[in-house]
């Protein structure tokens, strides 16, 4: 290769190609210019290459990036759907028992007597099920997972205070039971014992003489029973006529005296019941013959025992 020395941009390079077998030798004049254009070229194009290289390598990388974060992607959107359903089926299965519910409380009030009086209207169950079903089919959506569960938390609260009304008034209702029961346990209602009514409450004997109770008449030893729960307040000998006697306190301003006993099996300070034998009938005291006297008093006043004999 030979090199003319001339200006740096007129400069040529000669490529001589000399044959082994003596042939003619050709000979390539280059000028320097051509060879910086190649240079050049060839400079531009390494660089394109590598740049189409590192651009392939990069998307390469990018694109396989990409599907493995859309992959895990549809993995957590999978996951999030089975959580989703899971959760659907616990918020339709709380909605039933909801349902049991309200049909619960519906059954109690109706055994109860109890209206409902808050507003809160108890949907009805009824005894044929009916399987009728449509509607357009979408996909579950976590808003509306949401807005059951929000539903079904408003019904348990709804509930809640339904059945706290309800055991409240069915606790009033009960205390009212047992107050009755226990006015009604203490309220003279039975006859004292069995006999004839021998001698009425009031006057009698011509008007000669007013009688504070009844006389019922039968023989010696016929059992003489409370006639309401109460107290004895005293029981044995009287010496104002009424013989072998028993006062009872029923409480709530009752008390009943029997008299003319020929036994008393009772104490004072004894608690008695109903129908409980308190004596045996006798002729004891100012007595005409075997009789059971007996009187009732309402607050410290005489009433007629005929009113309260059942």
């Amino acid at each position: 290769m030979d090199r003319k020395v001339n200006s740096r941009d007129n400069q040529e390079y000669t490529i001589k190609v000399i044959p082994h077998q003596g042939s003619s030798v050709h000979s390539i004049h280059l000028p320097m210019k051509w060879i910086k254009y190649a240079i050049g070229s060839l400079l531009a194009v390494v660089i394109l290459l590598a740049g189409a290289f590192s651009y392939s390598v990069y998307t390469s990388y990018s694109l396989k990036n990409e599907a493995s974060q859309i992959e895990k992607l549809k993995e957590a959107n999978l996951q999030q759907q089975e959580q989703l359903l899971e959760l659907s089926k616990k918020a339709n299965s709380l909605q039933d028992e909801v349902d049991q519910l309200e049909q619960t409380e519906k059954e109690i009030r109706q055994l109860s007597g109890v209206v409902d009086e808050s507003g809160i209207e108890n949907r009805e169950i009824s005894e044929i099920k009916h399987d009728g079903q449509g509607g357009p089919v979408n996909n579950l959506d976590i808003r509306d997972v949401s807005t059951a569960l929000d539903d079904v938390e408003k019904r348990v609260a709804n509930r809640k205070s339904s059945l706290i009304r309800l055991r409240d008034t069915l606790r009033e209702k009960h205390q009212l039971i047992e107050l009755k029961e226990s006015l009604s346990s203490s309220t003279p209602s039975i006859w004292p014992t069995t006999g004839d009514v021998s001698s009425p409450y009031g006057l009698r004997w011509g008007g000669s003489d007013f009688h504070p109770g009844i006389d019922i008449a039968n023989d010696v030893g016929t059992p003489i029973v409370a006639t309401a729960d109460g107290m004895v307040v005293t029981a044995g000998w009287n010496s104002g006529g009424y013989g072998n006697m028993v006062d009872i306190d029923h409480g709530n301003g009752y008390s009943t005296r029997y008299g003319h006993m020929s036994q008393v099996i009772v104490g004072a300070g004894q608690t008695v019941k109903r129908g409980q034998i308190i004596g045996y009938m006798g002729n004891t005291g100012y007595s005409t013959g075997p009789h059971c006297h007996y009187e009732i008093r309402v607050n410290g006043e005489l009433v007629n025992p005929a009113a309260y004999m059942r």
